[in-house]
Order: structure tokens, then C-alpha cells, then sequence
């Protein structure tokens, strides 16, 4: 129970990711808020020993309502993410901004809010920012989303700087390939897309199969391979770790 008596928020923890980060940290004792804009965020918190609510995180007024609630805060983890894909002359600038808005804009916002509440107790904290392997290496048709993640990873590097003095440590986790409904998504949209030069186009499933075929640890990632290692940055084992962008990806990108 590493983490008993300490409280965390998990953001986009609706589902997938998030909701495999939240459930992890609640079986090892926290107190966790799950925040998300989905509207079954509360009984899915009940389900789970872990209090919700519902916010977007890409609306400070929203924002600084869900972080009043906590009279104490030691880890936030800024998960919540979206993606679009399409060829850059059909990529609108509303799908520019809504992807800069959740996955930029949001873990700015958010990291600002528990900040606050981290320097006013005076113990430190850590904050944990979802990048992504696409922070490594922007991927075709995704251009907003590489700049979205490339950008969360520079926010990471200059919150550690300045919340240093604090005792708040700022680290950023680099998924790669991971089960979820986001890669569902990825697999038909990434699919039609890239199989028009395909004989024959890309069935279900094909396209991610022939990816994850290429990671060198044989497999796609789970959600419990990316809370493993946010339970140790957010731990006191870690508490000399900061401004690091860390890959857990099975060996897909190796810098």
C-alpha cells in the first residue's frame, strides 16, 4: 500500500489508459479523483473505491472547480489525450485545436491547478504527463497530434526546472502501441488511409498486427504496463527523477 494516505488525480480517467492508472493507484491505498468528461465518470469511480469528477480539462473555470475540491494533492497524472488522423489538406483547424486544446493546452492547465495546491501544503508532489512514442517521431497523417505530444514533453522539461525548489518532481511517460478504444480507432482510420496503396486495403486489425509484429519485445503494450511505471515515478524511489520523458513501448522507440 505505497500509497496510503495520499491523494491522486487521474485525468482522462473514464476509460482505457487512465481507468487502468486510477484502478492501480486505488488498490495500492489513494485517495483518488478520477477526472473526466464522460457522463458515467461517477459510478464508474464507485466501482472502483475512488471519487470522480466530471470536468474538461480544456476549460480553466472547469479546471479550477475540480482542483477546490482537494484540500491536499501528491500526484496528478495528466492523461487525458485525444487523436484525429487525415491527410493534412482535410485536417480542419477545429481537429487542430481540439487535439492542441485537450492534450497541450489541458496538461497546462491541469499541471497549473495542482501546482498551486502542491506548493501550499509544502511536501512536494510529482506530476506525470501523458506524451507519447509520436513526442519521439512524428507519424503521417497526425501532425497536430505529434505537436500536441512534442509540446506536452517541453512543458515537462520546463515545469521541472521551475518546480524544482518545490520538491515537485515533472516527468512525461511516452506510450506506445497499448489495447485501448483509442487504438481501435487508430487501426481503422491509420488503416484506410495507408491501405489505398495496399492491394486489397487493410482488414481490421491487419494494419496494428503488422506494427506490433515489429516491436521487439513481441507485443502490444497493457494498461498496467503504463501504470507500472508511473506507481514508481509518483514513488519516493523516484523522488531524484525529473524532467525525463520516458518510453514504455516495448523497445519501439530506444532514445
Amino acid at each position: 500500500m505505497r500509497f496510503e494516505g495520499k491523494t491522486v488525480a487521474v485525468t482522462g480517467a473514464g476509460r482505457g489508459i487512465g481507468l487502468g492508472i486510477a484502478r492501480r493507484f486505488a488498490e495500492e491505498g489513494a485517495d483518488v479523483l478520477m477526472i473526466d468528461l464522460d457522463d458515467g465518470i461517477e459510478e464508474t469511480a464507485k466501482s472502483h473505491n475512488a471519487r470522480a469528477v466530471k470536468t474538461d480539462v480544456t476549460d480553466r473555470g472547469d479546471v479550477a472547480a475540480a482542483f477546490s475540491a482537494l484540500d491536499s494533492l501528491d500526484v496528478l497524472v495528466n492523461n487525458a489525450g485525444v487523436i484525429t488522423i487525415s491527410r493534412l489538406e482535410d485536417l480542419t483547424l477545429s481537429d487542430w485545436q481540439k487535439v492542441l486544446n485537450v492534450n497541450t493546452t489541458g496538461t497546462f492547465l491541469c499541471a497549473q491547478a495542482a501546482a498551486a495546491i502542491m506548493r501550499r501544503n509544502g511536501r512536494g508532489g510529482r506530476i506525470l504527463n501523458a506524451a507519447s512514442g509520436q513526442a519521439r517521431q512524428g507519424f503521417i497523417y497526425t501532425p497536430h497530434y505529434a505537436a500536441s505530444k512534442f509540446g506536452v514533453v517541453g512543458l515537462t522539461q520546463s515545469l521541472a526546472k521551475e518546480l524544482a525548489k518545490d520538491q515537485i518532481t515533472v516527468n512525461a511517460y511516452c506510450p506506445g502501441i497499448v489495447g485501448s478504444d483509442m487504438w481501435d480507432y487508430n487501426d481503422r482510420e491509420w488503416g484506410r488511409l495507408l491501405g489505398e496503396s495496399k492491394p486489397g486495403g487493410y482488414k481490421p486489425g491487419e494494419l496494428m498486427a503488422e506494427w506490433v509484429a515489429n516491436i521487439p519485445l513481441g507485443r502490444a503494450g497493457t494498461n498496467d504496463d503504463i501504470a507500472n511505471l508511473l506507481l514508481f515515478l509518483a514513488s519516493d524511489d523516484a523522488a531524484y527523477i525529473t524532467g525525463q520523458a520516458i518510453n514504455v513501448d516495448g523497445g519501439m522507440f530506444m532514445s
